[in-house]
């Protein structure tokens, strides 16, 4: 892990995005003089949006011809280069193409008995939407390698409407059983995922493949807390613990993965300025991940009635905190109430359901009700349920955060 250190560390002032660090993390693998010549980056047209140029000649495309052209960018630094040995596979706007190369890099293990590292980049909403059936084969195939949605998340890509606006794609990935899927937030996740997924198929030789999604919005990234590698593989840790200014004083568990842990960290803000309401914050790098591990010991506990129960991850987390939960992702509600089952708690979930538009992230936020107005309202209206604190409360909010009560639900618009 400490080859990818630099991504461990707070960026300060500094503002990426997921899909920065992950490109940082390629670059750092295709100069290791162990796995460099064995990685293999695969776009299928967005090499540019995914700032991926570097590559062109530093490793070149490959092309079995190599370059009988000049590119049009030829008078640029970082111009279109095409080899006969090139590593980059630059398929064009073919998604069925890129992903049956990606499948044979992934099982040259088998195939060839040489073990490929593949990375397929690809904009979230043009992958499993288009090649399911090519995921599903690759699943059974034993693939071994690494998807990545870009632009991942119903309101990250600002401005590209239905077309580009991902929010089920992880819905999606949870089909495919040896598919492990994660949605981080910051740098330091993503390189702890990476990492690990590595060793599980190349070391411990695993037969899974993995999804991550990564967004192009730019933040700046803290340093990643002692003792969090295990949480973020698992599917969940703490990320920041509210206090309580009494032993009465109300609390609420926030849960929020991707480019929404954002919105919920300032919704804690907000509950803590305006209402005095402490919380826990999350970050849940995998819903996914959470359900299977609860899934499993639940079949367990049934086949095994006499013995001490196993006991989930998440009611393990959830066991000593106080107050309602609630979760909220750029994705479908169904992606996060996978875990519901393992919340003995109050559990209320946001998303995005509905039909992508063309609007700005803090518009369309608003529309899908996940920004962190709608989020500090949901722990509100939570709190009231429990009687914890006063209807009326839920009614300050609306009207403080300029909430309209009486707008369409965004799935009948």
């Amino acid at each position: 892990l400490s080859a990818f250190d630099v991504l461990l560390k707070s960026t300060e002032d500094r503002e990426i995005s997921t899909t920065m660090a992950f490109v940082r993390m390629l670059g750092i693998l295709v100069k290791d003089k162990n796995v460099g010549k064995q990685i293999v980056p695969i776009v299928p047209d967005e090499s540019r949006t995914f700032g991926m140029e570097g590559m062109f000649r530093q490793l070149g495309i490959f092309s079995q011809v190599g370059q009988l052209y000049t590119p049009q960018d030829a008078d640029q630094l970082m111009f279109y280069k095409e080899s006969s040995n090139g590593q980059v596979l630059q398929e064009g706007i073919n998604e069925a193409g890129a992903m049956s190369s990606w499948i044979a890099a992934a099982t040259a293990y088998a195939n060839h008995g040489k073990a490929m590292l593949p990375f397929y980049i690809y904009y979230s909403m043009f992958g499993f939407q288009r090649i399911g059936d090519l995921a599903w084969a690759a699943g059974d195939l034993r693939a071994r390698g690494f998807l990545l949605g870009g632009t991942a998340g119903r309101t990250t890509l600002n401005g590209e409407g239905l077309q580009h606006e991902d929010g089920h794609s992880h819905l999606m990935s949870a089909t495919i059983p040896n598919c492990v899927s994660y949605d981080p937030t910051f740098a330091y996740e993503l390189a702890v995922i990476i990492h690990d997924g590595m060793r599980r198929m190349f070391v411990n030789q695993e037969d899974v493949f993995y999804y991550l999604t990564v967004m192009n919005e730019n933040y700046a990234h803290p340093a990643m807390p002692q003792g969090a590698e295990m949480g973020i593989l698992k599917g969940m840790y703490l990320f920041q613990e509210g206090k309580a200014t009494s032993a009465k004083s109300a609390k609420v568990q926030l849960m929020g993965s991707g480019t929404i842990l954002r919105e919920v960290i300032a919704a804690a803000e907000l509950l803590e300025k305006d209402f005095g309401v402490a919380s826990d914050i999350w970050s849940v790098t995998s819903f996914t991940e959470l359900r299977r591990e609860g899934l499993d010991c639940e079949r367990w506990n049934m086949l095994h009635p006499e013995a001490k129960a196993r006991v989930s991850y998440v009611e393990q987390c959830m066991a000593d905190r106080s107050g309602p939960v609630i979760a909220a992702t750029d994705y479908m509600r169904s992606f996060a109430d996978q875990i519901r089952g393992f919340l003995p708690k109050h559990f209320s979930v946001l998303g995005t359901d509905g039909f992508g538009r063309s609007d700005t992230r803090k518009k369309l936020r608003s529309f899908f009700e996940v920004d962190r107005y709608y989020i500090a309202v949901s722990a509100l209206k939570a709190l009231a349920d429990e009687g914890t604190i006063s209807a009326s409360e839920v009614s300050k909010a609306i009207k403080l955060y300029n909430i309209n009560p009486d707008k369409p639900n965004p799935t009948t618009v």
